[in-house]
């Protein structure tokens, strides 16, 4: 019964069955790999196991919804970012950039997610690869959400000297990865809703 399961279009066939083994293959299949996607969208372990449980628990009162040649994968990821718009809006107001950042989240959730998890890997590799003073001034802004001013006057440099490195850190971080890899599936790697940098980045 597991390798029916295996196939996306059975395992929906079971699941709008109500077939118990169905949905339980579907929680130990991807109950780890969402909440890790959840986290890196909440960035709170807690919240994202929930964000998880709710989307499992809603999946499996609306079974009957379920449309066969869906992937169920995709639906399933889809389905923790609305939950995570959901709550995030109602605990919020939303900003201008992170208005952006949930545009970028919107694009992202339609790719491959093992692709995302590997690329998030290389990006974390090359900001440590960065040379030194820019990926100083790229951690004071991504990791310690400080502002292009305040790292000016934070390391007694020019604007325009913090503006350039960030920007280079940027670039050399997309040319090392993948120059072929999406401006928006960068965004989505680099930033989190509490360290957005300043939107020009985006521009080539």
């Amino acid at each position: 019964m597991k390798s029916d399961f295996e196939e996306n279009a059975n395992l929906i066939f079971h699941l709008k069955k109500g077939n118990e083994q169905a949905y339980s293959f579907l929680v130990n299949c991807y109950n780890h790999r969402l909440c890790v996607y959840a986290n890196s969208l909440i960035n709170d372990k807690s919240l994202a196991e929930d964000i998880v449980q709710n989307v499992f628990i809603k999946t499996w009162e609306k079974r009957k919804f379920l449309i066969a040649d869906f992937s169920i994968q995709s639906f399933l990821y889809k389905s923790v970012y609305n939950e995570y718009i959901d709550q995030y809006r109602k605990n919020r107001s939303v900003t201008l950039l992170e208005k952006k950042y949930i545009e970028a989240l919107d694009t992202i959730v339609e790719e491959d997610y093992s692709v995302l998890e590997r690329l998030y890997l290389m990006v974390q590799k090359e900001v440590q690869n960065l040379p030194p003073k820019c990926k100083n001034i790229f951690l004071l802004s991504k990791q310690e959400g400080l502002s292009n001013i305040e790292i000016s006057e934070h390391l007694n440099v020019s604007l325009k000297t913090v503006e350039y490195h960030i920007t280079k850190a940027f670039c050399l971080i997309r040319e090392r990865v993948d120059p072929k890899i999406s401006r928006t599936t960068v965004f989505f790697l680099l930033f989190n809703k509490n360290n957005l940098f300043h939107i020009n980045l985006l521009d080539d």
